[in-house]
């Protein structure tokens, strides 16, 4: 199946690049994406950008840059946001997290909130050497 619309963007390091990356995101809000998929997916988005800048990219140059990429097609919208950080093992590093979500602590949430946002959710090495965060969210007729 042939996406919809696919939009590509690239960010240095940096969280303030944060706004710039929503700005971006916002040309998905429009039909076939669902509103409340929409946030859903702009949410994810942060998290996954400033995990990328605050873990994978941790002590390393503004000027490193992230790409990020977003496909819509009529049934789902995919995101996907490469770093260029060390590899984990996300499936191990969910099963180790609490399940429910400590709405008092200062971090350690994004994880587990992408999890529960995400139909697919999957961080795997390239061969380029790039670590690729994949979130997949399907659309459902209410």
């Amino acid at each position: 199946m042939q996406a919809l619309h696919t939009a590509f963007l690239q960010v240095n390091t940096d969280l303030d690049a944060l706004a710039q990356v929503l700005e971006w995101f916002d040309q998905f809000s429009t039909p076939p994406t669902p509103p409340q998929t929409w946030m859903q997916c702009q949410l994810a988005l942060a998290e996954g950008f400033t995990n990328a800048v605050r873990h994978a990219h941790d002590g390393q140059p503004l000027d490193l840059l992230i790409d990020l990429e977003v496909q819509v097609f009529d049934d789902r919208i995919e995101i996907r946001i490469w770093d260029q950080g060390a590899p984990f093992d996300l499936t191990e590093r969910l099963q180790r997290m609490p399940r429910d979500l400590d709405t008092e602590a200062e971090g350690g949430r994004g994880l587990r909130l992408m999890e529960r946002i995400a139909d697919h959710l999957s961080y795997t090495r390239t061969d380029d050497t790039r670590n690729c965060l994949l979130i997949v969210k399907k659309f459902f007729e209410l």
